[in-house]
């Protein structure tokens, strides 16, 4: 059973997310919070597998309770919702240690796959947002962009196409597969059924990926993929 705390002001989200979630086979409510306070301590009393944590909260909102959580040793997957679609939160949510970040207008069936997925140690982004996040970092428009230059910045885009493709070097060819795989947005699953192989295999193959690369996500290590293409 995955055991899912959702944190949002509005109660009717709250409501509604506990609803959907209630019909998915093998979760769980075990709480919800009105604010990131309340989060944090439901997480300590509690301890569940994944929360559902709301970037625009009172007192604390997402984003801060998401560094607190991860700062204080805290294990449970986050899945950051909301309705702002926007690069600032995404990047800050994922460099906090966020698991996942899905729009709060997502269907209803991708946000209990997203619980189910994070569970297990995957990450789960929205697919719009996952393309522009990698194509944000790739094209070297981050924090520290609109001091560069364009020849800086063409500069930069080699040196870390250069480190990119050095560090996929170290990898097997399966390695290097799945890692292609990750760079696609593809589950353990998906990747387990194009290669021929099991599940358990290929989270395998993702920690060794994880470990060579030195990333911390899923998401980093497609992005060093993306960085490697010309």
């Amino acid at each position: 059973m995955i055991r899912v705390l959702i944190a949002d002001d509005d109660a009717l989200v709250r409501s509604g997310l506990t609803m959907m979630l209630g019909g998915g086979e093998g979760i769980e409510v075990v709480a919800q919070a009105a604010d990131g306070l309340d989060a944090l301590d439901a997480v300590r009393r509690l301890q569940p597998d994944v929360v559902l944590m709301d970037i625009r909260m009172p007192r604390m909102d997402g984003l801060a309770a998401t560094e607190e959580l991860r700062s204080s040793g805290a294990t449970p997957a986050i899945i950051v919702l909301t309705t702002f679609d926007t690069d600032e939160h995404v990047m800050r949510a994922l460099r906090l240690g966020a698991n996942g970040f899905l729009l709060k207008d997502t269907p209803p069936r991708r946000i209990i796959e997203a619980v189910r997925r994070v569970a297990v140690g995957e990450t789960m982004l929205s697919p719009a947002v996952t393309d522009r996040l990698i194509g944000h970092v790739v094209a070297g428009t981050g924090e520290r962009a609109g001091s560069r230059t364009d020849t800086e910045d063409t500069d930069e885009r080699r040196r870390r196409r250069l480190r990119a493709r050095t560090a996929l070097n170290v990898l097997t060819d399966r390695e290097r597969e799945v890692a292609e795989a990750i760079g696609a947005g593809r589950s353990n699953a998906e990747i387990a059924a194009r290669l021929h192989v099991t599940v358990a295999t290929v989270k395998a193959y993702v920690s060794r990926v994880l470990a060579k690369l030195e990333c911390a996500n899923r998401v980093q290590i497609a992005i060093v993929v993306h960085e490697s293409r010309d």
